[in-house]
């Protein structure tokens, strides 16, 4: 099943292809070791509060949710080697290609929604 990420404020979409890293090696991996992330695509990190870009040779946008799939931080164009930052309020983060949140106008506060593919 393919599944797109929107923005449910704006109807701006995120990615028409949201990966899932869902059990515990997927969310170990997540975009390490990988050269680059498309523009139209987008993983999706669950259950998580923090990242980190180890192992990453570009910078990504993180956008952390809370259970409602409302946008609780946005670290923007967060690069190669760094920690993010905690936030108790997270329960699950989505990367993206650096930039797509400004390009998207998405903001804290936002909510987003997977989309199966066809229900657009």
């Amino acid at each position: 099943m393919v599944m797109s990420l929107v923005n449910l404020n704006n109807g701006k979409v995120l990615a028409d292809q949201l990966l899932v890293a869902d059990t515990f090696s997927r969310r170990l991996r997540g975009l390490m070791f990988t050269s680059s992330l498309p523009s139209n695509r987008a993983m999706h990190i669950k259950p998580c509060r923090s990242v980190h870009t180890f192992f990453m040779n570009y910078a990504i946008d993180v956008v952390y949710l809370d259970a409602y799939f409302r946008i609780v931080a946005i670290d923007e164009a967060m690069a190669p080697r760094r920690i993010g930052k905690l936030y108790r309020d997270a329960t699950s983060v989505v990367e993206l290609p650096a930039r797509k949140a400004a390009d998207t106008e998405t903001k804290v506060g936002h909510y987003l929604k997977k989309i199966e593919r066809g229900e657009m």
